[in-house]
């Protein structure tokens, strides 16, 4: 009953003072502790082979979309956690867009995921059989490789068009010496913002910093405020989806089921029961609370409703119930979220069913999904309920009157349903405005998380640096950490594969809006510890240091692993991250070990031509030089620049437009010489053979 309770979806609203863990506690960053966009990844790799390939092919036209279901390989050469974190942003493209993702069975045209020299990807379909896009060393972010897969739907970065300098001044020079063609601007011939405004929160916007050859920014915004906006890389801006969506021609997005806020009168299709005792009333307060809606907090003038069952009247067992409209599943699991505000009674329920209809009861048979009930409380709270519906349904909600005194209800607001798997846990962290403005940067400024359990048993914690650590202060730092559990002695150590994922919720109302940021990191049981000869993901009472819970419990905690660099207070404060004083971290650890071999057998009966050729494992080229595999032979590709080159089956050889210079001199000098010569000797022949040709005629005449 233990490990039943501890491993079910959990909200958990609290603030719990920080237990203290000995001092000794190791936290390894994932990214070295810094914040690195792509160009920063990118910097000194020498991606030449990407860039000759993008200059060949840069116009963009219908021959270069991809069809709607795109075909994918993920190369065993990546990285654990960077293949779990790509299948989380296909699901991102499959709730917002129209565009999904489907394993490479043998089509002509394909994507190939590997694990090459930084992030990149070439622009668009490039009808050439196996098209690579690398997802490098530190590109495992969700907002890094949404940006990549945008490249290869035949998106350029958002400073690329052709109206930037409206929006942005390039300050070039600030910029590296030769990093100016990364500012190219397209003209819109090669590249159509497809009458969308230009998009400082793109995802595919360079940040402020981008090349920059010293501490002043490369890019100014023209409007101020925006300076610390762009080069978000959290997730789909609304203007990305906006774009994304014309280009492919998406009327709907294929995960997406529902959203509803109540804004409108008629409360988004749902219905109200003729079955029950009350109805659910469309209200923008309750003198017993809440005093706002959800949506809008209160902000909005003459908007901001949510709907509510009054619990304060009527006997017990009294029941209002709410349907929603009838609803089409795609793949048999969903995830309802909502927020639910209990000012009633503890004994007051919320019941969640539905109401499903099949060829045997057309009318639709209920079935009981889940109860939610607690003590009342003076906020608005986040639940998550996990569905499995495989035919045509509707949501029912049921508000059940319990039996103590109520001076309030339910309320209910900000529905989403979409199908996707739900958060295993939540995090709710409130008086977070007081903890910015009063915790100290470092270790005195940590809060802790509950303990929770992975669905496999493995007990674990979180731990948030609210205002950085010393090094890094103004970021918010996030690490996970295993723990001592119930279960460790009937689990296998090193923890293996177990792909933990941090999300800080962006409590937009409508989650394909939402820009929620995220980290994940997986459990390698062979990662050993920077400080010792110890796996740093082994039994926490083996490799760990003690610590203690506020009830005084002691319990043994393991290396945490994470970002100090999570997100900055800037992009904290610059979306709906903090709501009610509120935040929310969404937690889930599943185990991919499925994924350590995701490279399919090409089938028999296709015959696969690869215009793009694969890297060399060893890279025999000199200076730099590029080895790619051609036939099944290695052949290095050579940087150039605007005025030198290398050369050579090696790269061995440098040449300059200089040496060229003086060459071509040299050459035309020699030739003009030779010609000279040449005809110099070609005059004194023909001279000499014309005298012959004279005393010969003489000699003739005098013998007649």
């Amino acid at each position: 009953a233990s490990r039943i309770s501890l491993c079910a979806f959990l909200i958990i609203s609290l603030f719990l003072p920080p237990p203290q863990p000995a001092p000794e506690t190791t936290e390894i960053d994932v990214d070295g502790g810094i914040d690195q966009d792509i160009f920063d990844i990118n910097e000194g790799l020498h991606i030449y082979f990407l860039s000759w390939m993008q200059e060949r092919n840069s116009i963009i036209g219908d021959n270069y979309r991809w069809p709607h279901v795109i075909p994918y390989v993920l190369e065993d050469s990546l990285e654990m956690n960077a293949k779990g974190v790509i299948l989380k942003a296909f699901e991102q493209y499959r709730l917002k867009t129209c565009i999904d993702f489907k394993p490479w069975e043998g089509e002509k045209n394909y994507i190939s995921v590997f694990k090459g020299s930084g992030c990149w990807s070439s622009v668009g379909n490039r009808q050439m059989g196996l098209q690579q896009l690398s997802i490098g060393a530190n590109c495992d972010r969700i907002g890094t490789i949404q940006h990549e897969f945008l490249h290869a739907l035949g998106f350029w970065h958002e400073q690329s068009r052709s109206d930037r300098d409206d929006y942005v001044t390039i300050v070039w020079d600030r910029i590296q010496s030769g990093k100016e063609h990364n500012f190219n601007k397209y003209d819109d011939k090669t590249s159509d913002f497809l009458n969308v405004p230009y998009d400082y929160n793109s995802v595919m916007h360079y940040s402020k910093t981008a090349f920059r050859n010293g501490t002043e920014p490369t890019i100014l915004t023209n409007i101020p405020d925006f300076m610390d906006v762009i080069g978000q890389r959290m997730d789909f801006s609304e203007y990305d989806l906006q774009k994304l969506n014309r280009l492919y021609n998406c009327t709907s997005s294929l995960s997406f089921m529902d959203t509803c806020s109540f804004e409108l009168e008629n409360i988004c299709g749902m219905i109200q029961s003729s079955d029950d005792n009350s109805d659910w009333l469309r209200l923008s307060q309750v003198p017993a609370g809440p005093n706002t809606d959800h949506t809008n907090m209160g902000e909005c003038k003459d908007s901001g409703y949510f709907l509510h069952f009054n619990t304060s009247a009527g006997r017990e067992g009294s029941t209002a119930v709410l349907e929603s409209r009838i609803l089409y599943p795609k793949r048999g699991f969903q995830c309802l979220q909502f927020y639910l505000y209990n000012s009633g009674n503890e004994g007051d329920r919320l019941n969640v069913w539905v109401r499903e209809y099949m060829s045997a009861n057309p009318n639709g048979t209920l079935r009981f999904i889940e109860e939610i009930k607690g003590s009342p409380e003076t906020y608005w709270q986040l639940h998550h309920v996990s569905l499995n519906v495989t035919s045509k349904f509707r949501v029912v909600f049921q508000g059940v009157r319990g039996s103590g005194l109520s001076n309030g209800g339910l309320s209910i607001d900000d529905i989403n349903l979409s199908e996707t798997q739900c958060p295993h846990h939540v995090w709710h962290i409130r008086n977070f405005t007081h903890l910015l403005n009063t915790s100290p940067a470092g270790r005195d400024g940590i809060i802790y998380s509950p303990p929770f359990y992975s669905s496999k048993g493995y007990a674990f914690q979180v731990s948030l640096y609210v205002n950085g650590t010393t090094n890094n202060p103004f970021n918010l730092g996030i690490y996970l950490s295993l723990i001592s559990g119930a279960n460790d002695d009937h689990l296998q150590w090193p923890c293996p594969w177990q792909q933990g994922t941090m999300v800080l919720l962006d409590q937009h109302p409508d989650i394909r809006q939402r820009m929620s940021n995220q980290r994940s990191v997986t459990t390698d049981p062979l990662q050993l510890s920077e400080s010792s000869s110890n796996y740093t993901w082994d039994r926490p009472d083996k490799v760990g240091s003690e610590a203690t819970f506020p009830n005084g419990t002691k319990y043994m905690k393991g290396p945490g692993v994470g970002t100090s660099a999570f997100l900055t207070h800037e992009r904290l404060r610059s979306r709906n991250f903090i709501k009610e004083d509120g935040v929310y971290i969404l937690l889930t650890m599943e185990d991919i070990s499925h994924l350590l071999s995701t490279e399919p057998s090409v089938p028999p009966t296709v015959v696969t031509t690869t215009k793009v050729p694969a890297f060399c494992s060893d890279n025999p080229c000199e200076n730099d030089g590029v080895c790619v595999m051609v036939e099944r032979a290695p052949v290095c590709r050579c940087p150039a620049g605007d005025n030198w080159w290398y050369m050579g089956k090696k790269c061995e050889r440098k040449g300059s437009t200089r040496e060229n210079t003086v060459i071509a001199v040299s050459s035309t000098v020699t030739v003009f010489v030779v010609m000279l010569i040449v005809t110099i000797t070609t005059a004194v022949c023909l001279k000499k053979k014309y005298k012959q040709g004279r005393e010969n005629k003489d000699s003739l005449t005098l013998e007649e």
